[in-house]
């Protein structure tokens, strides 16, 4: 159970009212134009949006965690580790779509925050094949389970969630529901998946 700024303490209230409010969130960054002024693939803009989302849930909304966290036996990148992957990620190519999956794959290696990368990390990625490519992700044409089994295999293996995420782009950038459909995507892979944190 995460402290939070709303006094909280199910864990199930939490999560409706975490994506209650981060959908709003999502909705008003799309609408009021901010995602087309943020640097495209950096993570400086990956913070951003992850603070625009939660700010009003989690003090550590936009700030890089300060724990370990595992999801099964996958261990994400080690806190001691994080900055320099960090840095790594917003160093590599961005320029065809290939690469931008593998800097999405990186990223997701890396899960910077506490709680809350699926959406902040989706959002990031399309704003990067938007920049590139002028295309984003329909994530309503992508299988849920399809998807989790592909990431998980992707450190050793990326073919997989390219040949995925390839069949669902679309031209459609400006859609906002296209762009609502991988908020609500993002939400169910996240609270779906059990993490585990470990304090410093």
């Amino acid at each position: 159970m995460l402290e939070n700024k709303l006094g909280i303490t199910d864990s199930a209230e939490l999560a409706r009212e975490e994506e209650k409010i981060s959908k709003k969130k999502a909705r008003e960054l799309f609408e009021n134009g901010v995602l087309d002024t943020l640097e495209a693939g950096k993570t400086a803009s990956l913070m951003a949006i992850h603070k625009a989302l939660f700010e009003d849930i989690y003090d550590f909304a936009g700030k890089i965690r300060t724990v370990n966290i595992a999801k099964g036996n996958f261990r994400f990148a080690p806190v001691m580790y994080l900055e320099v992957a960090l840095q790594n990620v917003d160093k590599m190519p961005q320029s065809t779509f290939e690469e931008i999956v593998e800097k999405y794959v990186e990223m997701n290696i890396a899960h910077p925050f506490r709680e809350g990368n699926g959406r902040a990390t989706r959002i990031w990625f399309d704003c990067i094949l938007k920049n590139e490519i002028g295309k984003v992700v329909d994530w309503s044409l992508v299988d849920k389970e399809d998807y989790l089994l592909a990431m998980e295999r992707s450190p050793v293996k990326d073919i997989e969630i390219k040949h995925i995420l390839k069949n669902a782009l679309t031209d459609k950038i400006n859609d906002r529901e296209v762009f609502m459909k991988g908020i609500d995507h993002s939400y169910y892979y996240e609270n779906y998946t059990t993490f585990k944190t470990e304090d410093l």
